[in-house]
């Protein structure tokens, strides 16, 4: 886990991590949200519907940015302010996802790091896109 104090960041600055998403993740997040739609777990369902398979929840793949800013960017300080999150593409189970931060704006008066994130597949498909206000107490 970082620990960056707004003293240590710059602009521009990027933090980058990959996970894979597992069957046990898309699991895990329909039992805690309790969302049930059929697009998530009915490959039938889904495939019916012109996808090529189930589609992973979008607020599972956005979950991302909260482990970006929590651990990498700037990690152990971070409190998450607001986020602004694009859905451009599905994501399926088994996607290597690529999850990147870069700061394009430091507010030295507020202490407000902003950070422009990005989300794509091994692919490289561009699945998920964010503008993430976050502050630092250190």
């Amino acid at each position: 886990m970082n620990e960056y104090k707004f003293d240590d960041l710059r602009l521009n600055q990027i933090e980058k991590f990959e996970v894979t998403i597992t069957e046990s993740m898309v699991k895990n997040f329909r039992d805690i949200s309790g969302d049930v739609n059929p697009l998530h777990s009915d490959k039938k369902f889904a495939t019916k519907n012109n996808y090529r398979d189930k589609v992973v929840f979008g607020l599972l793949v956005s979950s991302f940015y909260s482990k970006l800013i929590g651990v990498h960017l700037p990690g152990k300080f971070a409190l998450l302010n607001s986020i602004n999150v694009d859905f451009l593409k599905p994501v399926y189970v088994s996607d290597k996802l690529f999850i990147e931060g870069k700061i394009i704006e430091l507010d030295k008066r507020f202490r407000i790091i902003n950070i422009k994130s990005r989300i794509t597949r091994d692919d490289n498909n561009l699945v998920s896109r964010a503008n993430i206000k976050v502050s630092t107490n250190e």
